[in-house]
C-alpha cells in the first residue's frame, strides 16, 4: 500500500479528546422506545459515524404489524468508560443460548465464545473475522441486541465478574440440553454478555423484542429496512465466465448453455472485462470492442450481465482525479480508494457506472475485495488510515461494503430497475441490500453453515461452486448452491464448465472426462431442482420485505425451544415449508434432525414423525430435503431461463390432510411493483384447489397444471 501524499486533512477528521478516567461508570440511562418493540439505550458519548447514523435505508412501517412486544426484555444492561473505550454488560440468564455476530463460518453457538468482530477476507480460525461481522446478537429467549458501532468490538458471549450475579437461580440444570463438548461454556449457569469498544466514550445499544426468537430477527431486519426484493431472473441459475474470456467466447458459452438445455438466467464477467483490473478502470477492454452489441444479443437470449469490479480507481480511469479530493490517505493497488460516505464521491462513481454500463444494458455487479487483508495479503488500506468524512480505516473497514452497496443502488434505484449482485462485505443492517455474500475460501461444511448463519444477521449467502477434487465434490456442491440465496457456478479461473472437467489444469488445457455427458446430465437435473423451486423461492423473498423473516435460516430460529436445534449448523430451513440437509463429498450416510411436526421426504414422500434424529444415507442423485405437513408446495414446470413460459406452469403438492394456503406473487418487475397476490387454497377431499387473486391481476401469469396429494 502506498500513501496519497496530496494534501492535509481538513476539519473532516474527529480529533481525539482527553480519554475520560479510568473506570468511569455510566447509569443506565433511561430507555427509549425508538419504534414498537425496539428500545435504545444511550451511554456516554456515543461517535458520529456509525451504522445508523449512516444508513440508507429508514425502518419499514410493517414493523408495527408484527407480533406486540411491549414489555422491555431485559432492563439491567450498564456500561462503563474506560482508557480502552466503552465496555457493555448485558445479562445472560442460565440456559440461555446466542446466536449471530454476522457471518461467522467457523463457529454456530456463540454461547461460551470470544468474538472480535474484525472484517478480514480470511477468516481462517474462529476469532470473530469475517466478510461481514454484525455487532447483532439473537437468543433463545427471544430478543436481540444491536451494538450500534463501527469499531471492531470485542464480545465476550457468557463471561462471569467478580462476585455475585444476582438471578433467580444460581445454577440451573443443563441435564441432556447440549452435547458433552459444551458443559465447558457452563451454559447452565447465568453470565453476562460483555462487548469492548474500543475508542468510543459512548455508544447506542438497541434491544429488540420477540416474543420469539423468530420475532426478534424479524424485528431487526424491518429496522434495518426490510429484506431486499430480487428480480425473478436473479432466483434463477449464474454462471460466471472465465476471467479473461472474451466477447465472442463469452457469446460462445452462453450458446454451450443453451445447447446444453442447462437453465441459466445471468451469466458474469470477471476481471478481463476491463482495461486495468488491479485497481479498476471500469472501462470496457479491447477485448469487448462492442460491449452494447453483446448486452443486447444476451438479453435477446434472456441472459442478464453481472459485471466484476472493486472500488480502488486506477489512474487510467476517468473516475480518478474527480475521486482524488474524496479519497483515503492510503493507495490500494496504486488505486484510489473512494469515500462513499461522501455524497458526492457516490454520485460521481454511480454517474460513471450508470453511464458506461447500466445505460448499454449491463443488470448488476459482483462487489469484490471490499472487506480487509491488512492481516493476510496485507493489500488493503490500514486502520490508520484517514478519510474526508471523518473515518478512520478501522471504521471505514465496517462501512466500506455497504456504502459500496448504496453508490450502485442508487445507479438502479434511479432507473427505477431491479438488480441482485454480489458482495464480498457487509456489516449492520444490511437487509435491504439485494447482495449475497461470498468468499475465496472453499470448504464446504463452512459454507452450508454460512447459509444457516446468515439469517440471524440480516445477510445472505452464496455457498458458491467453482472447481472440484472429483464429479461426487462438484455434485455435492451443486446440490447446496440450489439451496441457497444466489445459486451459482463460479467459473472464473477455468475455461470449460466444471463438469466437463474438474480438475483445473486439464480444463483449461481442454482435456474433458470421458464420461462428462454423464457428469453434465447430472449437474443439469440439479440445476433443474433451482428452476422449479424458483416461484416458492421468490415468495419467500417478498415475505422477508414485507415481514423480514429470512428466506434461509437456521432451524434453531424456527424452534428455539427445543435443545436439540441449538447446534444443527448442517441443516436449514428454506422458505416456510422445507427443510435442507446438505451432503459433504465422502460422507456415505448422515445424521438429519426433525423438529416438532410431521415431515415428509420430498423425493419419496415417506411420512416421518418430528422431534427425532433420523440416520439416512442419501444416493449421489439427491441430499435429503423434507417437507412440513400442512403444507402447499408449488413447483415449476423447468424452462432454459427465468422468463420461459414453462416457468409460469405450476404444478401443486399437498402435504398432509389438511394444508394451509400458499401465496405466490405476480408483478412486473419494477423497482415498486404493485403485486398480485395469488392464494392458493386446497380442500384436499376436492379434485383439485381454489386459486385467488387479489390485486392489480390484469396480465395472470401463473398457469395451474397440476394437483397431486402427498
Amino acid at each position: 500500500m502506498r500513501r496519497i501524499n496530496r494534501r492535509q486533512f481538513g476539519a473532516g477528521i474527529i480529533a481525539g479528546s482527553a480519554a475520560p478516567p479510568a473506570g468511569a461508570q455510566t447509569a443506565a440511562p433511561p430507555i427509549e422506545e425508538m419504534h414498537p418493540g425496539v428500545w435504545r439505550y444511550r451511554f456516554g458519548r456515543p461517535e458520529s459515524l456509525t451504522p445508523v447514523t449512516t444508513r440508507k435505508y429508514p425502518p419499514s412501517a410493517a414493523i408495527s404489524k408484527l407480533p406486540e412486544s411491549s414489555r422491555v426484555p431485559i432492563t439491567n444492561v450498564s456500561a462503563e468508560i474506560t482508557r480502552r473505550g466503552t465496555i457493555v454488560t448485558l445479562p445472560l440468564e442460565a440456559n440461555e443460548v446466542l446466536f449471530g455476530l454476522g457471518l461467522q463460518l467457523q463457529s454456530f453457538l456463540q454461547r461460551g465464545l470470544k468474538k472480535k468482530l474484525r472484517v478480514n477476507a480470511d477468516p481462517k480460525i474462529d476469532s470473530g473475522d469475517s466478510h461481514a461481522p454484525v455487532p447483532f446478537y439473537v437468543t433463545t429467549n427471544g430478543y436481540g441486541v444491536l451494538i450500534d458501532t463501527a469499531r471492531y468490538a470485542t464480545i465476550y458471549c457468557g463471561k462471569r465478574k467478580a462476585g455475585r450475579i444476582a438471578t433467580a437461580a444460581d445454577a440451573a440444570p443443563a441435564a441432556n440440553m447440549l452435547p458433552a463438548a459444551y458443559n465447558r461454556y457452563r451454559v447452565n449457569e447465568p453470565a453476562q454478555v460483555l462487548v469492548e469498544v474500543p475508542e468510543a466514550e459512548g455508544v447506542d445499544v438497541y434491544i429488540f423484542g420477540g416474543p420469539s426468537m423468530r420475532d426478534a430477527v424479524a424485528r431487526y431486519n424491518l429496522f434495518s429496512g426490510g429484506g431486499p426484493l430480487p428480480p425473478r431472473w436473479a432466483l434463477g441459475f449464474w454462471y460466471r465466465c472465465f476471467g479473461q474470456f472474451n466477447q465472442e467466447e463469452v457469446l460462445q458459452i452462453a450458446s454451450e448453455l443453451r445447447d446444453s438445455k442447462i437453465p441459466c438466467d445471468v451469466l458474469g464477467l470477471e476481471p478481463g472485462w476491463q482495461s486495468h483490473a488491479y485497481s479498476c478502470s471500469f472501462m470496457w477492454s479491447d477485448k469487448f470492442p462492442k460491449p452494447e452489441a453483446m448486452l443486447r444479443s444476451l438479453f435477446g437470449a434472456h441472459f442478464r450481465v453481472n459485471l466484476w469490479e472493486h472500488a480502488f480507481t486506477h489512474p487510467t480511469s476517468p473516475l480518478y482525479d474527480r475521486l482524488l479530493p474524496f479519497a483515503g490517505d492510503y493507495q490500494v493497488w496504486d488505486g484510489l480508494v473512494p469515500d462513499f460516505l461522501i455524497p458526492e464521491a457516490r454520485r460521481l462513481f454511480a454517474a460513471h457506472h450508470e453511464r458506461e454500463h447500466v445505460a448499454l444494458g449491463v443488470s448488476g455487479y459482483k462487489l469484490d475485495e471490499c472487506d480487509n487483508s491488512d492481516y493476510t495479503g496485507n493489500w488493503s488500506f490500514p486502520e490508520l488510515s484517514r478519510f474526508p468524512s471523518g473515518a478512520d480505516g478501522e471504521q471505514m473497514h465496517c462501512f466500506f461494503g455497504l456504502r459500496y452497496q448504496d453508490t450502485i443502488q442508487s445507479v438502479f434505484e434511479q432507473r427505477k430497475q431491479r438488480t441482485f449482485g454480489l458482495v464480498r462485505s457487509s456489516h449492520a443492517l444490511a437487509a435491504p441490500y439485494p447482495y449475497a455474500l461470498y468468499s475465496d475460501l472453499y470448504d464446504h461444511r463452512e459454507f452450508i453453515r454460512g447459509v444457516a448463519n446468515a439469517g440471524f444477521s440480516g445477510l445472505l449467502w452464496c455457498p458458491e461452486v467453482r472447481d472440484a477434487k472429483n464429479a461426487e465434490d462438484l455434485i455435492r456442491r451443486l446440490q447446496t448452491v440450489v439451496f441457497s440465496p444466489l445459486a451459482m457456478v463460479n467459473a472464473w479461473y477455468i475455461r470449460n464448465p466444471p463438469w466437463k472437467q474438474v480438475e483445473q489444469r486439464a480444463n483449461n488445457a481442454g482435456q474433458f472426462a470421458q464420461d462428462w455427458k454423464q457428469l453434465e446430465s447430472a449437474c443439469r437435473e440439479i440445476v433443474n431442482w433451482r428452476m422449479r423451486l424458483a416461484p416458492y423461492f421468490y415468495a419467500a423473498f417478498v415475505r422477508y420485505k414485507d415481514t423480514g423473516l429470512p428466506p434461509f435460516r437456521a432451524l434453531v430460529m424456527d424452534y428455539p425451544d427445543d435443545p436439540a436445534t441449538w447446534t444443527i449448523d448442517s441443516q436449514y430451513i428454506a422458505g416456510e415449508s422445507l427443510l435442507i440437509a446438505p451432503v459433504v463429498a465422502g460422507e456415505k450416510e448422515r445424521d438429519v434432525y426433525l423438529p416438532a411436526g410431521e415431515w415428509f421426504d420430498f423425493w419419496t414422500d415417506e411420512k416421518h414423525n418430528g422431534k427425532q434424529k433420523l440416520r439416512v444415507t442419501p444416493p449421489l442423485d439427491r441430499i435429503p430435503v423434507y417437507v412440513k405437513s400442512g403444507t402447499l408446495l408449488p413447483l415449476a414446470d423447468v424452462g432454459a431461463h427465468s422468463e420461459d413460459p414453462a416457468a409460469w406452469r405450476i404444478h401443486v403438492r399437498a402435504y398432509g390432510s389438511a394444508p394451509a394456503p400458499v401465496l405466490l406473487i405476480e408483478d412486473d418487475g419494477s423497482l415498486d411493483p404493485a403485486f398480485t397476490r395469488v392464494e392458493i387454497s386446497w380442500n384436499t377431499a376436492d379434485p383439485a384447489g381454489t386459486i385467488r387473486r387479489s390485486g392489480p391481476a390484469a396480465n395472470p401469469r401463473y398457469e395451474f397444471t397440476g394437483w397431486e396429494r402427498i
